[in-house]
């Protein structure tokens, strides 16, 4: 029913903004990269979804279209309602969450609060292929950073076994793959050990 809505802000913290539009105040759920864009700020206009359940109509309000389209994305993989999908787009840029998908990033997306192993696997497989249409991230593109994804995973999963911690392990492993992403996964192992 509303394609957005702006107007000034009434009032704002990291979960909701309420909108002033001629006297009429919309509390419209957002994101925390949204909140932080808007705090301070004297306006807002925010491109809306609506949310109708039996117990409550929602507002959920978005930057730009192409962040409530990735919104919609999310909420059509089974198992994802419209908090579960605030909480990815809290934890990450909406690019960050495309390249994720993209390039089959389970572990980013597992780290994430309430999403699970077999939840990120499905929002990759349901949603990788239309992710790679909307990005236009070219197939060869991915291709490069999903093998440099894997050694990036079977070095952090080898670090973690051998009694560091996962944060810290993949902040290393990260952090070398910057500087030479062809290194193979025994190469990079040797090298994180060292820094760690």
């Amino acid at each position: 029913m509303y394609d957005y809505i702006a107007g000034s802000i009434a009032e704002i913290n990291p979960t909701y903004v309420v909108v002033d539009v001629a006297g009429v105040g919309y509390c419209i759920h957002i994101t925390l990269p949204s909140f932080s864009t808007l705090n301070g700020q004297p306006q807002a206009k925010l491109y809306i979804y609506e949310a109708i359940r039996e117990d409550a109509h929602l507002l959920y309000g978005f930057l730009n279209q192409a962040e409530r389209q990735l919104f919609l994305l999310l909420i059509s993989v089974s198992g994802i309602g419209a908090n579960t999908a605030r909480m990815i787009m809290s934890s990450y840029s909406a690019q960050e969450i495309q390249d994720m998908i993209a390039t089959g990033n389970v572990t980013a997306l597992n780290a994430i609060k309430g999403i699970g192993v077999k939840t990120a696997q499905r929002i990759i497989i349901d949603l990788k292929d239309k992710i790679l249409k909307v990005s236009g991230v070219s197939s060869t593109n991915t291709l490069l950073q999903s093998s440099s994804n894997q050694t990036k995973e079977e070095a952090v999963s080898a670090l973690t076994m051998l009694g560091f911690a996962a944060n810290a392990s993949q902040k290393v492993v990260e952090q070398i793959l910057k500087s030479d992403p062809t290194l193979r996964v025994e190469q990079l192992i040797k090298m994180a050990l060292k820094m760690m």
